[in-house]
């Protein structure tokens, strides 16, 4: 009876959720624990399968940091934004485009969708700006994206699961390193999608951010804009994507505990969800 009523419980979330687009950054420990790869893989079938149009973005930071290390090169982040020098961005591509994207494609593909890997270059699916850090501070090549092409992922996602890897160029044909919380939002924002959800290693957004039981379970848009300047390290990325979001039309954003198995669905299925709600 338990597993009849979790079912029924879902039921209402599954029938308003139908034909929607949801757009998931994929971060942090859930694309590091070979479980949680696991059981993101099956979560994100499971959403195709009833109906929704799921599109995954993903960085990949833990991974470039590892590489950089091996390779004796310097790591640097500024407001949570990796410093890149032309040699740190080839070796954000190797990472994400030619290992990363690829990893998450084929267990996609093993649980049963076809899914289809991609990167701002793809389709000229990105074009991307050089992007300043707050203070004006020169940060390299992180891009900033001005423009995506929403009628390539449109095409794509009618049979497929697109997965996108965080980087893009400029008109010139200069590679860029682009913030995987910001790419997210703009896919967002082009595909009108009805939400967006961030995977990160946090319970969510916190008032105090030493303190777990300071997460902050709801806000508004206007609340998270009064807030935002108080907010720095790895979150200010995210809670700057989820306000960009939603001041583009995107109706909600998660910030969703991604180190919490199923956390996907538990969001987005069951009455008391987790991590924090963002809505305009």
């Amino acid at each position: 009876m338990r597993d009849v009523a979790t079912l029924l419980e879902a039921l209402p979330y599954i029938r308003e959720f139908h034909g929607r687009t949801v757009v998931i950054k994929y971060g942090g420990a859930a694309m590091t624990d070979p479980q949680l790869k696991e059981e993101f893989a099956r979560d994100v079938v499971l959403l195709k399968y009833v109906g929704m149009n799921p599109v995954v973005v993903h960085g990949g930071g833990p991974d470039i940091t590892r590489y950089m290390e091996r390779l004796g090169m310097e790591v640097r982040f500024v407001e949570g934004l990796r410093v890149s020098d032309e040699a740190t961005v080839e070796v954000a591509k190797m990472v994400l485009v030619g290992k990363q994207n690829k990893d998450i494609v084929l267990r996609i593909n093993r649980h049963g969708q076809p899914a289809v890997g991609l990167c701002g270059d793809d389709g000229l699916l990105f074009t991307v700006g050089k992007q300043l850090a707050a203070g004006d501070t020169d940060i390299g090549f992180v891009g900033q994206i001005e423009h995506v092409d929403a009628d390539v992922l449109r095409h794509i996602a009618e049979d497929y699961i697109p997965v996108i890897a965080s980087v893009g160029a400029d008109a010139e044909g200069n590679s860029y390193n682009v913030n995987a919380d910001a790419a997210a939002a703009a896919v967002a924002e082009a595909l009108g999608a009805f939400k967006i959800m961030f995977l990160t290693d946090v319970e969510g957004w916190r008032a105090d951010p030493g303190d777990p039981s300071t997460r902050i379970s709801e806000a508004t848009a206007d609340e998270l804009r009064e807030r935002l300047e108080g907010v720095g390290g790895g979150m200010r990325p995210k809670l700057e994507a989820c306000l960009h979001a939603l001041d583009s039309g995107v109706g909600h954003a998660n910030i969703v505990d991604g180190r919490e198995p199923h956390s996907l669905l538990l969001e987005l299925f069951t009455n008391e969800g987790i991590g924090t709600k963002l809505w305009a």
